[in-house]
């Protein structure tokens, strides 16, 4: 009798647990072809940064805290920062060549957004100058 009990539970918690994993696949293929997860509910129009991340794969949020800086800081200050951590983790030395080779990366990325913040700014600059001598109408 006790038996029959346990093979019943087994089946009724086996039918759940089978509709909640078709109705989740079902929902995450409605997702994938939608755009797929959180960078498609962004919406179609990617930033920069989204780019270079994922061009990088390190968000600059990862390389200021790889290199110990903020996203303000000036460039000789992230390779004062880049040079003493690349020493400290040098192979020959005891270090591990997985961070090193991660602290290069960071320093790639923070390089990589200040050049397209700068591309934007002469970009911003040249858009305003062409309509600035435009005549007004």
């Amino acid at each position: 009798m006790s038996g029959r009990l346990i093979a019943q539970i087994l089946v009724s918690v086996g039918t759940v647990v089978g509709r909640a994993f078709v109705a989740a696949y079902k929902q995450a293929a409605a997702n994938a072809a939608q755009g797929g997860g959180a960078a498609g509910r962004a919406g179609a129009k990617a930033s920069a940064g989204d780019a270079l991340t994922r061009q990088t794969g390190m968000t600059i949020d990862e390389a200021c805290q790889i290199l110990n800086v903020n996203r303000e800081a000036e460039l000789a200050e992230v390779v004062k920062h880049y040079e003493h951590m690349f020493k400290c983790n040098d192979a020959s030395a005891g270090g591990s060549f997985y961070i090193q080779s991660k602290v290069v990366r960071a320093k790639e990325r923070f390089e990589m957004e200040r050049a397209e913040k700068l591309k934007e700014k002469a970009e911003g600059e040249a858009a305003k100058a062409t309509n600035n001598d435009q005549p007004s109408q």
